[in-house]
């Protein structure tokens, strides 16, 4: 299976997973000396997987906001 289609069951696996793919993602870019081709589709499964953690930073924010409504709902910096 290829990282891009590894990167499709993003949204089954947890938060943590995908920031260790991402990691690993890039150590492997700076590190190697990878073809072209092979580091563009590293690059893609990377942005990807960015989308993917940030769409769930995201949710968990609304969520907290939402858990935080009754009126002294605090802002959160996602970073």
């Amino acid at each position: 299976m290829s990282d891009i289609e590894q990167s499709i069951d993003e949204k089954e696996q947890p938060f943590e997973k995908i920031l260790e793919k991402i990691e690993s993602i890039v150590k492997e870019l700076e590190e190697s000396e990878l073809p072209l081709d092979e580091a563009l589709k590293k690059f893609e499964t990377g942005v990807k997987l960015s989308r993917e953690g940030s769409a769930r930073l995201e949710d968990a924010e609304r969520r907290i906001e939402e858990i935080l409504k009754d009126g002294t709902t605090v802002p959160v910096k996602v970073q």
